[in-house]
């Protein structure tokens, strides 16, 4: 299967030589129109700007702008290959972005992956963007690229990789345990991967109301636990409040008895094992999320007596897939122009996918929204933006069903779009 798409996707960037451009939203009915547009005309909305900085998200399209910003240290399955390598990542990342929430995302490829120049540079260029996508850069320093970028821009800096992540796999978690009948705080977790996603998924788990001494994180060198080394400071953080049994040894021992087991790890299968299935607790939840291949695959986990599993692909039920977030996330921050993401957004987003899908009937099968569900991104979009506000974030102050009306309204219109481009020959049919 993923040989087919391989083959295809080679042949089909080539053919249209990447996924993206730039198209007008303005008339330009006669030339005349420039001297509106351009000069002379524009050096009043740049005045208006001068005189009230705030009014460029009046005056520009700031208000819709997002950077998504890499360094290519960490790309998908690949590694490290490079920003210009990666950038038909960042330029898919960018058409989910457009397709999804109607946002215009634009690939910032940096050559350079010291932490100090990236921070820099998305620094030098955030004038011109309402919120940055930090994408595919390698763990630890993604956290200190973040973290600096979020204190120093008055702009929302989110890591997919990181946040958006945490996010769907909470939402699929906690319609998972709903089905089994669990309470978040009383279960037992494996969580195996403690980089950028790992911790991310953890600190938000924990934050949904999971106890982190009933957590267990597991890296390349093993459980984690107080005083272990080898971790840096991220890690370290971590190990102070999780692992309350302080064991020890690896992947098998951190999930003997554990109810929920988050495979976020190296891809499998055979990462995860049927006996180490069997040597957790009845009914266990199994999320295995790496990519491109599972830590172990669904049938194997199944057998082993797993109630319900999820992964990050689509040929799979359940899949925990990061573009039911970011592009309905980034909706919601930029309508009511939000200067930062905080958790409070994150677990409204969560929390409003969660309730997307089991309002549609909860099954093993069916823990999450699919993507062809419109009504979902708009949605998510207007709970993100109501949290922004509530939390005094947000530079405008919009109700949630301003902002959800708003999203479904512009996400169905940018998808009619496309497909009239097609129709009218403007995007070039496929080939053959």
């Amino acid at each position: 299967m993923s040989s087919k798409f391989n083959a295809l996707a080679e042949k089909w960037h080539r053919f249209y030589q990447g996924k993206l451009s730039v198209s007008l939203k303005v008339p330009v009915s006669s030339y005349q129109d420039f001297a509106v547009w351009y000069t002379p005309g524009v050096a009043e909305p740049c005045q208006k700007i001068v005189r009230n900085p705030e009014s460029v998200y009046q005056y520009t399209n700031k208000a819709n702008s997002v950077a998504v910003v890499t360094d290519g240290s960490r790309v998908l399955g690949l590694g490290n290959i490079g920003s210009a390598a990666g950038m038909p990542v960042m330029e898919g990342k960018a058409l989910l972005f457009k397709y999804l929430g109607d946002v215009d995302a634009f690939p910032i490829c940096l050559s350079t992956q010291e932490p100090d120049e990236i921070i820099q540079a998305v620094k030098w260029i955030a004038p011109g963007f309402g919120g940055v996508n930090i994408e595919d850069v390698d763990a630890p320093k993604c956290f200190y690229i973040a973290e600096r970028l979020t204190e120093e821009l008055d702009i929302p800096v989110f890591h997919d990789d990181q946040q958006g992540t945490a996010v769907v796999t909470l939402a699929g978690l906690l319609n998972a345990l709903k089905l089994r009948g669990s309470k978040i705080g009383e279960v037992t977790f494996a969580n195996l991967g403690a980089g950028a996603a790992g911790i991310a998924v953890a600190k938000l788990l924990i934050a949904a109301g999971a106890d982190p001494g009933k957590m267990t994180l597991v890296d390349s060198k093993g459980i984690l636990y107080k005083g272990r080394g080898s971790m840096d400071k991220w890690k370290e953080q971590m190990a102070e409040i999780t692992n309350r049994e302080r064991k020890t040894g690896g992947i098998e021992e951190a999930m003997k008895g554990a109810d929920v087991v988050i495979g976020l790890s190296k891809p499998g299968p055979g990462v995860i094992t049927e006996a180490m299935v069997r040597s957790m607790a009845d009914d266990p939840i199994v999320f295995a999320l790496a990519n491109p291949w599972p830590e172990i695959y669904p049938d194997e986990a199944r057998k082993a007596g797993a109630r319900m599993i999820a992964t990050g692909r689509s040929d799979f039920p359940n899949q925990i897939n990061n573009s039911l977030g970011f592009p309905a996330i980034f909706r919601g921050l930029l309508d009511v122009g939000a200067k930062a993401v905080n958790t409070e957004m994150l677990l409204a987003a969560a929390r409003e996918l969660a309730a997307c899908a089991e309002e549609k009937g909860l099954r093993e099968d069916h823990i999450m929204p699919t993507m062809d569900e419109i009504s979902v991104y708009a949605r998510e979009a207007a709970a993100v933006a109501d949290a922004a506000v509530r939390t005094g974030v947000a530079r405008i102050k919009l109700t949630r069903e301003e902002v959800r009306a708003r999203a479904e309204e512009r996400i169905t219109k940018v998808q009619k779009l496309n497909r009239l481009m097609l129709i009218e020959g403007f995007i070039r049919p496929l080939p053959p």
